[in-house]
């Protein structure tokens, strides 16, 4: 639930420009010491975990401090599960990783944080909007943006599946540099369709699941968004039964027969191997699945290709997965808890975490979009590239069930509403069906 402490647009941007010009004093000269337990989630991309208990145990050395780690996996929501534990018996870690809407489901139990995003925003400047929407109540940061986990759900394609079967040079659409391909324009929907059919016929189909877990919602909510359709409106308004909400599915009447059999049983995990076994010719994904084949299948590895979501009626928008840290309000040492997210979320410990985890970690802070790992990281040279939303891409980074108020987004999100109304689809259900179900739900978290 929302703090009783209100504050307006304007006083807290004279609070933020007055903390990010004033050191952190709580932070820089009470001192850390003691003891402190951390928990991040155990990253897709291997050396990303690594990295960061090597950076974590380098600060415990310095300040003196007993730091405990440890790496959860988002599998099976495991680390969903051990956050609402732990916020349920007020006991726990005192740092804990938080991904997309979970900031907002304990925002009641977490320790705002504005000194210290405040301070980070005044050095290096603004974070990007959605990091915003979900970390923030009430007009306070309740959880820092971070950069492990933060990544954005691109197509990753199979360079010569898409040719081969698609007629598709995804590299010729999206090249490695900053110059527009005329190409680009023709990466539509339609387009989308018509390759998920040839290699759907050329037994290589797209993997796009139909779960209820993080990739499946992102991947069909931002298909909602790419026609227009919204579940619910900023005004928290149920607009289901919508022209852009019959016009998404209809669309997806035409696509679900050429996704995989099993799409309905997808968790996170589905289209990564789906990939790296060499069974799918296009995923939904951050580079984690292209970063496992580089060590286990080096010849698929070889082959993909990163780039931006297909543009549809209401523009191209492409998944964003923002993660923040948080302080549990009843952690026993929250000095040394901001302390080391602070210090974790300096350029000069942010770039190294980037670059182990071959680009899948997208900073918060706009200025740090100029490391050299999304250039760099091969093979093939410029894999990665897209990757990261450049201004000739056109393309949103878009959050699922957005720009429904955070109340009633986060409970659309963690039911899967979005994922769920495409799976009934395939089950046979007709459209008005649908929607009359979605309504039903929706009615549910808007009372």
């Amino acid at each position: 639930m929302p703090r009783s402490r209100r504050i307006t647009r304007r006083n807290a941007l004279k609070i933020g420009a007055a903390t990010a010009a004033l050191p952190l004093v709580h932070i820089r000269t009470a001192g850390a010491a003691g003891k402190l337990t951390a928990a991040f989630e155990d990253h897709w991309v291997p050396a990303g975990s690594a990295k960061t208990r090597e950076q974590v145990q380098a600060w415990a050395e310095k300040n003196k401090v007993d730091v405990t780690v440890d790496f959860i996996t988002s599998v099976g929501n495991k680390i969903q599960m051990t956050m609402a534990a732990e916020a349920q018996a007020g006991a726990g870690h005192d740092v804990m990783a938080f991904d997309m809407w979970n900031v907002q489901n304990h925002a009641a139990k977490l320790e705002p944080v504005d000194d210290v995003v405040n301070y980070l925003i005044g050095k290096y400047g603004e974070v990007s909007k959605g990091t915003r929407y979900l970390g923030m109540t009430d007009g306070h940061w309740m959880a820092v943006p971070t950069t492990n986990g933060h990544a954005l759900l691109v197509p990753c394609a199979r360079i010569s599946l898409m040719k081969k079967l698609a007629n598709i040079d995804v590299q010729a659409m999206y090249p490695a540099h900053q110059t527009p391909s005329p190409e680009a324009a023709n990466w539509t929907y339609d387009t989308f369709l018509k390759a998920a059919e040839a290699c759907h016929k050329g037994g290589y189909p797209f993997g796009l699941g139909m779960g209820t877990m993080t990739d499946s919602v992102q991947t069909w909510g931002t298909i909602f968004a790419a026609h227009g359709a919204q579940l619910v409106d900023a005004k928290g308004n149920i607009t289901v039964d919508s022209d852009g909400v019959h016009a998404a599915l209809e669309y997806a009447k035409k696509l679900i027969p050429f996704l995989p059999a099993d799409s309905v049983s997808y968790d996170d995990a589905s289209n990564n191997r789906a990939l790296i076994s060499g069974k799918s010719a296009l995923i939904w994904n951050p580079p984690s699945a292209w970063a496992v084949a580089k060590r286990d299948a080096p010849q698929v590895a070889a082959d993909c290709w990163t780039f931006p979501a297909p543009r549809g009626p209401a523009g191209s928008f492409t998944p964003f997965l923002p993660f923040h840290w948080g302080v549990w309000q009843f952690s026993k040492n929250q000095t040394a808890a901001k302390e080391l997210i602070e210090w974790l979320m300096q350029r000069e410990q942010v770039e190294p975490r980037c670059t182990v985890a071959e680009g899948y970690d997208i900073p918060p802070f706009l200025s740090m979009a100029d490391f050299k790992v999304w250039e760099e990281v091969s093979p093939p040279k410029g894999t990665v590239y897209n990757y990261i939303l450049r201004p000739h891409h056109h393309s949103t980074a878009h959050i699922a069930c957005f720009p429904a108020p955070p109340e009633i987004g986060v409970q659309i999100y963690n039911r899967g509403t979005p994922a769920t109304m495409f799976s009934k689809l395939q089950s046979g259900q007709s459209i008005p069906q649908v929607i009359a179900w979605a309504k039903g739900e929706l009615e549910g978290f808007v009372r």
